[in-house]
Order: structure tokens, then sequence, then C-alpha cells
């Protein structure tokens, strides 16, 4: 019982982060149908930039926040420069899900240049090493830091979509743009800032992942398919589904690696995933998207 309840923990920890991603996925995904491939760059551009900012000696709380905004930023001004001009082009769904591909591939190229591509450890002030005791449980700073985060971050996203006047301008333009402009909400600063929060909600998994792993140009690259797989498990139009599919998947991770084998853990829960989907294709809490010609 008590390995059980250490592995489930543990998976939790690692599925805050996936639904953290996930989140940001299902965001973008409900407000514009764009699957996003350059969400776990994005991720690593605000992290390498607070990187940058902490070999400044900038202080971590300051290069965090810094790191949050030119995260949004980043993500507003593709929207705004890219994926605007795009759509007034008439560009397809396909078309500007290529764009976010190329953004990504952009992305990849200035971390590498600007020294991305060499593995370095990220300055943290959570420790992994540093470890508290709960009976027969044993959990690191680090990864009691990243689950508070990632249930906290996942709570207050969720209000924020659900209980604001905000959340409910963003909620209209997702389920009807020409009705939601015929009211007078501001869809394109709408859509613009869903994909500023989202890209925040990647840079904030990005900054408890890197000091958990060596820094480079890639390392966002596993959990960002984590994330995306999450958000399918747990239905990619829907918010809470994409928290509940990152729990899942982490727990389920976590529970092949230490029970079976930490090769079969990946297996594990991919094999939920098809379960689920063969017998709910929408995902657990995904509803059929339906749209009126």
């Amino acid at each position: 019982m008590s390995q059980l309840l250490q592995y489930t923990i543990s998976g939790l920890a690692t599925g805050s982060i996936y639904a953290l991603v996930a989140l940001g996925l299902a965001l973008i995904y409900r407000s514009t149908r764009i699957l996003n491939f350059a969400h776990g760059d994005m991720a690593t551009a605000g992290s390498f930039f607070a990187l940058t900012l902490l070999g400044l000696n900038l202080h971590f709380s300051l290069a965090f926040g810094f790191a949050l905004i030119f995260g949004s930023v980043l993500a507003m001004a593709f929207y705004f420069c890219v994926l605007v001009p795009a759509q007034r082009r008439e560009a397809t769904h396909l078309g500007q899900i290529i764009l976010t591909l190329g953004l990504g591939l952009i992305l990849q190229g200035l971390i590498s240049y600007s020294g991305g591509k060499v593995p370095q450890s990220f300055p943290f002030p959570l420790s992994d090493t540093k470890i508290y005791r709960l009976g027969s449980i044993v959990i690191s700073q680090l990864s009691l830091g990243t689950l508070c985060v990632g249930l906290l971050g996942s709570l207050l996203f969720y209000l924020l979509i659900q209980k604001t006047r905000l959340g409910l301008a963003m909620r209209a333009t997702s389920e009807n743009l020409p009705a939601a402009q015929t009211m007078g909400i501001p869809t394109r600063r709408i859509l613009a800032l869903s994909w500023g929060l989202a890209a925040l909600l990647g840079v904030i998994a990005g900054l408890f992942l890197a000091p958990a792993l060596l820094f480079d140009t890639f390392f966002m690259l596993e959990p960002f398919l984590k994330g995306f797989a999450a958000a399918i498990l747990g239905g990619l139009n829907s918010l809470p589904g994409a928290i509940v599919g990152g729990l899942i998947l982490g727990v389920a991770e976590s529970l092949g690696g230490g029970f079976v084998s930490i090769a079969f853990k990946n297996t594990l829960a991919f094999l939920i995933i098809i379960a689920v989907l063969i017998m709910r294709p929408e995902g657990l809490l995904g509803k059929e998207f339906k749209e009126r010609v």
C-alpha cells in the first residue's frame, strides 16, 4: 500500500505538469481549432529567457516573472503578426497548423544558436535532493512544489475561464465567433489573450521541469508530446478534461514504471489512452464538435 501511495503521489506531481501543457493546447484548440505544434518550443524559449536572466544575476522571482511575460508576448505576437494575416488570406486550418510547426523550428534554431544546444543545469530555488517524509511516503522539495504549482495553476486557470467576465468572453468567442463579434466582444484581442495564456501555462511547466532535466533545445519535446496525449485523453475541447487527462497519464506512467518496468511506463500510459479512445473517441470529458454550415 505504501508503494502504491508513493507512486501515485509521484505520478500526480508529473501529471500536474502534463495538465498545464494540456491546458494550453486545449485552450488554443477550443478558441481557434488549431493544434499548436510550437507550444513546447514556446515553453523552451521562455525557460531559456529565464536562464539567460539568471546568468545576469537577476533574482529568480524577477526572472520567473519576465519569462512568463516573454512567453506570452511571443505567442500573442505570433497570433497578430502571422496567424491573423494568414486568416485574412483565407489560409486553411492545415496551413495555419503548419505555420505553428514553422514557428517551432525557428525557435529551435534561435535557441540552439544562442547557446541552448549544450545541455546545462538550471538553477532553481527548490531542491530535488532535499526530501520530506510523510510516514512511509517520501517526496522531494521540487516534486512537492511542482505538484502544488501544477494543481493550483490548473485550478486558478479553470476559475478564470468559468467565473470571470474575461473567461465568459473567451468561452463565447470559442463557441461562436460571429455571434461574439455581433455582441461587441473584441474577438481578435480575446483570441490573442488565449494564445498568451496558453504560452504562460507552458512556460510555468518548463520552468518546473528544467531543474529536474538537463536543459537543452529539446528538453520540452517529451513533455509536449505527453501533454498533447493528455489533452486527447481528456478531450481536446475540454479544459477540465485536459487536467484530468494529465493527472491520469502521470499516475499511469508512475504505476507502470514502479510495478512493471521503467521501460514499460510509456507503453502502459498509451495503452490506457487507446482503450479510452476506443470507447469514447471524443475523450473522457470531451464533446463532439458540431459546426453549423
